[in-house]
């Protein structure tokens, strides 16, 4: 990993933690997962988010259940029921993120299949210890993949001549706090600074959560990549007076005609990207893209408590009794998509949808 930052911690049989990132930036604190239902609550209280990283957390806290075998399990009948229980946990705990119910689904599988032919429940577990620690070295291939594409097709596109280097504008965080290392979105950005491609990369706050200012923030620091914090408020005016190339995002969650549902506030970031001619790129592994569904309008989406608009850092802001509506994500339609970068090539959404057909 070319950073210092890492999201999770794990050895099997021993310890499994997560940074919790709603002390980053001003403390660096990792907290215990000893049992899934740690891992819900660290992903229901948002320690933890980004839909790689969630699935991700889900499936280790599985394994340090396993691994340190607190709880009895006497046959693969029994090992199936536990594993199809707790993924459903899981997924339920932040439904709209797909990646836990995709991952989910193929540790089921993957588990069903090797059940027909084995009925030693201990080797049945190690065989699901090792597929969840390869899923984890996966996602940072994946990830680098993806940064590869992203930046060789934004260049491509938007680079004027060969001594250029280009402005790009992203949202939330999307880098090794939302993955198991490097990121999507920032994954494309980390890759253009490291081709000496990028001049500027400017990055929303990203309200409620801030994971903008606080997350994104500290790892562009860390990394030492050339960067300006804006307001949520700021992005058109920005694209009127600066030299933007391209917006940036991640994704939660692609469906089959290319809508795609990202942090609150990605849906504004696409219309002013149209208006003022500028790209607009969602970087997601196909564990984010969910075929299953055919239109944005189907996408379920989280609403969490209004006590985190109106306090920051348990501090009242609004008056006592200010009602609020707070959307944890927004679907941008197709029509507004330039390109979605995955780790086996861009896509036009149109083509995505040719090739989830076939």
């Amino acid at each position: 990993m070319e950073n210092h930052l890492q999201s999770v911690k794990y050895k099997r049989g021993e310890y499994f933690q997560v940074l919790d990132q709603l002390k980053v930036p001003h403390e660096l604190v990792y907290r215990d997962i000893k049992s899934v239902e740690d891992a819900v609550d660290a992903i229901k209280r948002m320690q933890v988010r980004g839909a790689p990283l969630i699935a991700i957390v889900g499936c280790f806290g599985i394994a340090i259940e396993l691994g340190k075998e607190i709880v009895q399990i006497d046959d693969k009948t029994q090992l199936l029921s536990y594993i199809r229980e707790k993924i459903q946990a899981l997924i339920d705990a932040r439904p709209t993120a797909v990646n836990m119910r995709k991952e989910g689904l193929r540790l089921i599988d993957f588990l069903e299949e090797k059940a027909k032919s084995r009925d030693n429940v201990s080797i049945l577990k190690t065989d699901v210890l090792v597929w969840i620690e390869d899923l984890y070295k996966l996602d940072l291939e994946t990830n680098k993949a993806i940064g590869k594409h992203g930046a060789e097709a934004i260049l491509q596109k938007y680079r004027k001549n060969s001594e250029g280097k280009i402005n790009v504008l992203t949202i939330c965080n999307t880098g090794s706090l939302a993955t198991s290392g490097y990121g999507t979105a920032l994954g494309v950005i980390r890759a253009l600074h490291g081709n000496g491609d990028l001049n500027q990369v400017y990055f929303t706050e990203t309200r409620p959560y801030n994971q903008g200012s606080r997350l994104t923030a500290f790892e562009l620091l860390v990394d030492k990549i050339p960067s300006t914090l804006i307001c949520d408020s700021a992005v058109s005016w920005l694209m009127k007076n600066h030299d933007i190339s391209a917006v940036i995002v991640g994704a939660d969650r692609v469906v089959k005609n290319g809508d795609t549902a990202n942090k609150i506030g990605t849906y504004q970031l696409a219309i002013a990207a149209k208006a003022h001619g500028v790209g607009f790129y969602v970087a997601a592994p196909f564990s984010s893209i969910d075929p299953t569904i055919s239109t944005g309008d189907q996408i379920v989406i989280e609403e969490r408590p209004g006590t985190e608009v109106t306090q920051i850092g348990g501090h009242l802001i609004s008056p006592e009794g200010t009602r609020v509506w707070n959307p944890a994500f927004d679907v941008t339609p197709a029509n507004l998509i330039t390109g979605i970068i995955t780790e086996i090539g861009v896509f036009t959404p149109e083509e995505l949808f040719v090739k989830l057909d076939n």
